[in-house]
């Protein structure tokens, strides 16, 4: 039997166009900077996972509720009340750049949301991707990358 559906290239420009159509919608609902972040319905920041343990123990952790911490219109969750102090002296430090995006979508002007398992660390920087297979593409030209995406990051939060 053959199959006679969309080759794949297709198929995954039709989802990434999807995933970003409802980040615009998104957006438009929440309007403002704060708007520029990877978070849920509810305000919670990067699907609940904390952002400290990437750094501390190089990993992808889901947080905690119940050490949550409020920043820039989003709710933090934390698997620890030492990650959550961390974050809380230094978030600069600790966040996601690019609001915990996707960075290879940002590159391209456009907003993904990101997959929190689908991260990488470079020159102390968290970046996130759509999934694993993005971040492997993404890491092999990763200062190029991060270089484009910077420039159009900035051109993103003057938009919104």
């Amino acid at each position: 039997m053959r199959y006679f559906g969309p080759p794949a290239v297709l198929v995954r420009w039709m989802v990434l166009a999807t995933c970003t159509a409802l980040a615009l919608v998104s957006l438009a609902r929440a309007g403002g900077n704060e708007s520029l972040v990877n978070k849920s319905a509810d305000d919670i920041a990067i699907d609940g996972y904390d952002t400290v343990a990437y750094f501390t123990e190089d990993r992808a952790v889901k947080g905690d509720q119940a050490y949550a911490f409020e920043w820039h219109g989003a709710r933090w969750h934390f698997s620890n009340i030492k990650h959550r102090e961390l974050f809380a002296a230094d978030p600069e430090r600790y966040l996601p750049q690019f609001g915990g995006l996707c960075a290879g979508a940002v590159r391209r002007g456009v907003v993904v949301k990101a997959d929190p398992e689908a991260w990488t660390i470079v020159d102390g920087k968290l970046y996130m991707k759509v999934n694993k297979t993005a971040r492997d593409e993404w890491r092999q030209n990763a200062s190029g990358n991060i270089q484009q995406a910077n420039k159009a990051w900035a051109e993103l939060v003057e938009k919104n």
